[in-house]
This record gives structure tokens, C-alpha cells and sequence, in this order.
């Protein structure tokens, strides 16, 4: 099959010939129907430190975790499960399925986890991929392709905002307008906070969120963020996301957070960064760090999807194919208008 193979930082993914899946007993084949571009695999082929926590990129690895597709191919232990030809999405991992975090639907703390973009798992930045049955779910007939390459980002907006404490009327700062701070903004209007306001240094993107909730966006490029919420709410947040991911956004949040307010950290920053504790201890913030989704979390934001209660498609700015996904892969890594970039594999532009 084809698929984007990452060789080392610095030197663009390319278009090449990888060995397909193959599906162990418990496993199924997907034909990659659409796969989602996600910061983190910008961050991470460009070289990390592993002592941070995260391990390095080996040379032909290919990523890709946001997708969906259809079965082609069933382990022997999954039929009468599934069927070939149905529409599904899963979690990007595949557990070992009897221990206590596999059972309860949270397969990324197995402590013999797979993870993507292993030499024991290719991601989906491919014409196929193999993903576990205890991980697939189901995409309903009315929910596109796109749509279900979006439930693993919208899963963890949701599972920010649960872990947020959110109540009813809270006035909220999403810092950050990429998929993941509109996917924080969706959940927080959907679970009643009354001001959602987003900022973001392209204004275009800032602006954006109004479609997924937001109730006014900030360009943090010309505008002081703090002023410019106190006067659109009418006093300052209850609960500041940190959705951008980078060095110094955990200390951006710290400042632009008021006193008593509750610091949800949900933007994979991939190297080390610095703050300044006391600024966090004398305004007496309490800082929560959000990972990634459950199980459960999934098939809500596909329940949700299913029902038409969240504008997921919208997020959608770019397809693309594999041939020209090298190129806007790279560009990427700049910061532009775009919010999502959906990878089919066999678009042809």
C-alpha cells in the first residue's frame, strides 16, 4: 500500500510503498477513508527530547491517528462482531483487553499498549490501517467520513471539559482557535457555560469559533486578552483552556488567568518548557492537565454526531490526497487559516 513515511526531522515525509496490515485475531483492517492532520505529528517529526515523555519518531514510521474507514478485513476472533464493509472509527491504540484499563474503556493505560506510528503499528496516513475490535465503534449512516475522522479530536475537547468541573453560566477563555480549542468551545457552550469567548493570534481563526459555539473571539495579535473579556462578559473567566500547545502557552495561561480560576492545560506541548510558580500560587489557580479519551468518550461525541447536536464537518478547511500531502503536511507547521486538513487517500486534485 501507499503511505506518508516519516525518514528524520527535517526532511519532509514521502509518498511510499509499505508492507499492508495484516489483522491478528482480534483485529480488523480498515480501507482509510479519511485521516485528520493533528499538531501533535507536527510537533513530533520535527524531534523531540524523549526524557520529556514522549518517544522518538524511528525512521519509517508513519503516523496519523484522527480517522476513519471501512473494514475490509476481520481477524478470525471478530466475526460475527463486525462485517466487511461497514463504516466504523476507532481509538488510536490497540490494548490488551483484560486488564482493568482495557476494561474500562480506557486501553491507553494498558501497560502493553500499541500505540501508532510503532514498528508494530502504522497510522493512517496510509490507504489502510489495522485497528483493534475492543477500540471500533460504529459510525452512523449519517455521519460522513470526515465527521468520524473528527471524534478523536472532539473527544478531547470533551474529555478537557469534563475534566474542567464546568458549571452551568461559567464564563470561559479558550486560548487557542485550532481544532482542539473549537472542540473545547463546542463542549463548553453544549454544557451550558453562558460567555465562550476564544482567542487566538490569527484572527481569522479567532474568528471561526463563533461557528462552533463561541460567543466572541479575540485577536490576541492587537487585543489585551484580559480587558477585552472583562468587558465583553462583563467580569473575567472561571475557567481558562490552555489549547495551543507550545512553549510559554502554560505560562500565557497563568497570566491571562484571574484569581481562584481553574487552569485546564489541554495542548500537548511536546518540549520542555518554564513557569513561574508563584505567579499560579499567589492568584491561588487551580491547574488541571487533560490527556486524551475514553471509550465512552468516543461513543458520545459519535452519539452527539449521529443526532446532528454538533457542526463537526465545519471544521473541515482542506482535503487532500496522498500525493500532494508531503507538501501541505510542511506547510503546516506556519500558522495560516487553516483548521482542519482532512487526508483521503484516494483524492485526486
Amino acid at each position: 500500500m501507499k503511505a506518508a513515511v516519516f525518514s528524520k526531522p527535517g526532511i519532509p515525509l514521502s509518498i511510499e510503498e509499505v508492507a499492508d496490515p495484516e489483522p491478528g485475531p482480534d483485529d480488523l483492517i480498515l480501507k482509510v477513508k479519511a485521516c485528520g492532520i493533528c499538531g501533535t505529528d507536527l510537533h513530533w517529526s520535527q524531534g523531540i527530547d524523549p526524557s520529556a515523555g514522549w518517544r522518538h519518531l524511528a525512521p519509517g514510521s508513519v503516523m496519523g491517528h484522527e480517522f476513519s474507514g471501512e473494514i475490509v478485513e476481520l481477524g478470525k476472533n471478530t466475526r460475527g462482531r463486525f462485517r466487511s464493509g461497514e463504516r466504523v472509527v476507532a481509538q488510536p491504540f490497540i490494548g490488551c483487553g483484560d486488564c482493568d484499563a482495557c476494561r474500562a474503556g480506557r486501553s491507553y493505560r494498558c501497560t502493553v499498549v500499541t500505540t501508532r506510528a510503532s514498528a508494530d503499528l502504522t497510522g493512517a496516513y496510509a490507504e489502510y490501517t489495522r485497528v483493534g475490535i475492543a477500540e471500533t465503534l460504529r459510525l452512523p449512516d449519517n455521519a460522513s467520513f470526515h465527521a468520524g475522522a473528527l471524534v478523536e479530536p472532539l473527544a478531547v475537547g470533551l474529555n478537557a471539559v469534563k475534566r474542567a468541573g464546568l458549571q452551568v453560566g461559567d464564563p470561559v477563555l479558550v486560548i487557542g482557535a485550532g481544532p482542539v480549542g473549537l472542540s473545547v468551545a463546542l463542549w463548553c457552550r453544549f454544557f451550558g457555560a453562558h460567555d465562550v469567548i476564544v482567542s487566538d493570534l490569527v484572527e481569522e481563526r479567532a474568528g471561526r469559533s463563533i461557528e462552533f459555539g463561541a460567543t466572541a473571539a479575540i485577536d490576541a495579535a492587537s487585543e489585551d486578552v484580559q480587558a477585552r473579556f472583562k468587558k465583553i462578559a462583563g467580569r473575567p473567566p472561571a475557567v481558562v483552556f490552555d489549547c495551543v500547545g507550545l512553549p510559554g502557552s502554560l505560562q500565557l495561561s497563568i497570566d491571562q488567568a484571574p484569581t481562584d480560576a481553574h487552569l485546564v492545560i489541554v495542548g500537548l506541548c511536546m518540549a520542555k518548557d518554564t513557569f513561574f510558580p508563584a505567579k499560579a500560587i499567589v492568584k491561588e489557580l487551580r491547574i488541571t492537565f487533560a490527556f486524551v479519551y475514553s471509550k465512552s468518550d468516543f461513543q458520545f461525541v459519535i452519539d452527539m454526531l449521529g443526532s446532528e447536536r454538533i457542526p463537526a464537518d465545519a471544521l473541515v478547511t482542506s482535503v487532500i490526497g496522498l500525493d500532494d500531502f508531503p507538501h501541505k503536511f510542511e506547510a503546516l507547521r506556519s500558522p495560516g487559516a487553516d483548521l482542519k486538513v482532512m487526508l483521503e487517500p484516494g483524492f485526486s486534485s
